[in-house]
């Protein structure tokens, strides 16, 4: 593990794909929200090709996140998102849940990475060396990618799901446990993607919306 100190710098690591050596930044989105998936994404950055503007996705407005996502899309040799459902994250728990998503985010990268590089402080469950740094993704570009990457596409699938149960305002707040949320948990009982297993949800009279 590696943690981030003051004054910390961003650090491009070149992903060697002239030399066939793939480096891949991993990160997740959505494990505190009270419904809805966790997201993860796996990201190999292009030295040829290089993005300005990387960051961890909390520092960025949405706006500038989805236009960073879509040129991560178009510039990275290679991205992919990985997925653990609400059904998944009560019968394992968030963290199985999210490094499950973070595993599966890695195995459909088109390029198996010979490196994984781990936001946080645990690792998915890969055959390939892997390294988990805590705040990766405001150290370390890769990390910053994949971190921007899952955030954009978490907050796509919660619009979605908003137009499915449109009484709980998740185009707004995106799941996290807002007074908003609450609210509408209190008044309304828990939807099919709460998420049971979290004590607010626990607390709130289950009913299928």
């Amino acid at each position: 593990m590696t943690p981030a100190g003051s004054g910390a710098v961003l650090i491009m690591i070149q992903s060697g794909a002239g030399r066939g050596v793939h480096i891949a930044g991993v990160d997740e989105a959505g494990r505190g929200p009270l419904a809805g998936p966790v997201t993860a994404a796996a990201v190999i950055l292009a030295p040829s090709r290089p993005i300005s503007g990387l960051k961890d996705s909390k520092k960025l407005t949405p706006q500038r996140r989805e236009h960073l996502a879509a040129e991560i899309r178009q510039q990275a040799l290679a991205w992919a998102v990985g997925w653990a459902d609400h059904i998944e994250i009560d019968r394992m728990n968030i963290l199985q849940a999210a490094l499950l998503a973070m595993q599966r985010a890695v195995l459909a990268l088109g390029i198996m990475p010979k490196r994984v590089l781990v936001d946080g402080d645990h690792c998915p469950d890969l055959s390939c060396p892997m390294e988990a740094i805590v705040h990766g993704d405001s150290l370390i570009q890769i990390i910053s990618a994949a971190s921007i990457l899952a955030k954009v596409e978490r907050d796509a699938a919660m619009r979605r799901f908003d137009e499915l149960y449109p009484a709980y305002g998740f185009r707004i707040h995106k799941g996290y446990s807002t007074p908003m949320h609450m609210a509408a948990l209190e008044k309304y009982g828990a939807c099919t993607i709460h998420r049971r297993s979290f004590a607010p949800v626990q607390r709130c009279q289950v009913k299928i919306a």
